[in-house]
């Protein structure tokens, strides 16, 4: 991991075009998708600050959708990318749009089971809005909690091996509260406002969806494409990590999108 505006990043070089991966359970998903494309794509697998291996801590100003963009727009000057392919998973995808909406940077842009219009946040999310749950809540009772979510987000059975990995970056007390600064800022605005600016934009989209997500419901996706001109969707076996639960399929559907 090398530190990159206070954000880390796992960097696979090939030949082809440049794609980010930004996924909220951490580079760690993004990279396994960017290993995955082999040598066709040089992918570069963020982790967002105060998230997996990154360095520093969000505030809640510092953790909306709007400046979490800025922070990929910032590593993407500092990788000299003038334009680039864009994957986004869960909030990572809200991040995604905002960029393929105003920046004229994204070329092609991937969403696997991302918030959309009004489909975030979840409650167990929004409850965090409130800035007496937040002080009330233990590290212990975060771990627990996203250990839950982690479970309920693949369809098969997670081994203890790779459930530790996905939870490893919590036993970090700032990595809780970078995620509680995340949940206050969410808010649904972010991406209904971005609907006219993605139809204009109308950038070659790919949406990939684990079709049991009890998260994120495929029926958003859905109407994404029903909305939003250049899109299409692939639905795969799986639920909110589809890279777990149908990665060959995922990692098929992402190289036929970025050959077109």
């Amino acid at each position: 991991m090398e530190p990159l505006c206070l954000t880390s990043a796992v960097e696979i070089p090939a030949p082809g075009p440049s794609c980010f991966c930004t996924a909220l359970f951490g580079a760690g998903l993004a990279a396994g998708l960017a290993a995955a494309l082999g040598q066709e794509v040089h992918c570069i697998a963020l982790d967002l600050p105060g998230f997996g291996r990154s360095e520093g801590e969000l505030d809640v100003l510092d953790a909306s959708v709007p400046a979490l963009a800025q922070t990929v727009l910032q590593a993407a000057s500092a990788l000299r990318l003038e334009s680039f392919d864009l994957a986004g998973h869960d909030i990572g995808g809200g991040i995604a749009q905002h960029l393929t909406a105003y920046s004229g940077q994204v070329s092609r842009l991937v969403l696997m089971n991302a918030v959309m219009f009004d489909s975030w946040p979840v409650p167990a999310v929004e409850r965090f809005r409130d800035p007496t749950v937040r002080a009330a809540a233990t590290d212990e009772q975060l771990l627990q909690g996203r250990s839950k979510a982690t479970r309920l987000a693949v369809a098969r059975q997670l081994s203890d091996e790779e459930l530790a990995d996905y939870l490893s970056p919590w036993q970090n007390p700032a990595r809780s509260r970078s995620w509680m600064a995340m949940a206050a800022a969410a808010d649904a605005k972010y991406t209904l406002e971005l609907i006219q600016a993605l139809k204009a934009a109308a950038v070659p989209t790919r949406l990939i969806w684990g079709r049991d997500d009890e998260f994120q419901k495929i029926s958003y996706a859905r109407r994404y494409v029903n909305e939003i001109p250049g899109s299409d969707l692939v639905e795969v076996h799986g639920k909110h990590i589809p890279t777990e639960d149908s990665p060959k399929e995922v990692a098929a559907a992402v190289l036929e999108h970025l050959r077109n």
